[in-house]
């Protein structure tokens, strides 16, 4: 039994503050929508791999979401590490640098934690 990856989720109040987030954060594009009455599901993706994150937005309601201890991340690995922490700190959306580690968080409008890693070249 082979079982793949295909996406995480996050519920989101803004969906368009979500969309415009992801993609000047992280370079993510809508790759497919769902649309229903009651909500709205939008995929998003790199281009380079079929993993997606799955934003979905529960129209109607105005409550953040509670996300406990924030005790959970989905991490995304990037080549100019420098470069990116730079844009993410002008952006105001570092939460926390691990230096020691080589490591930071970034969260998104929703409080969602994304890791920043560099990536790994062999």
């Amino acid at each position: 039994m082979d079982f793949v990856f295909l996406h995480t989720n996050f519920n989101v109040l803004d969906l368009s503050r979500s969309l415009a987030f992801y993609e000047e954060a992280l370079g993510l594009q809508e790759v497919r929508r769902i649309e229903k009455d009651a909500f709205t599901i939008v995929y998003l993706g790199d281009g380079k791999t079929s993993f997606c994150l799955e934003l979905t937005w529960l129209k109607g309601r105005t409550e953040p979401y509670n996300l406990g201890e924030n005790e959970f991340h989905t991490a995304f690995s990037v080549r100019d590490f420098a470069g990116a922490l730079a844009k993410h700190k002008k952006m105001g959306c570092v939460v926390y640098e691990n230096s020691e580690m080589g490591i930071y968080f970034i969260a998104d409008p929703d409080g969602y934690w994304l890791e920043i890693i560099p990536e790994v070249r062999a």
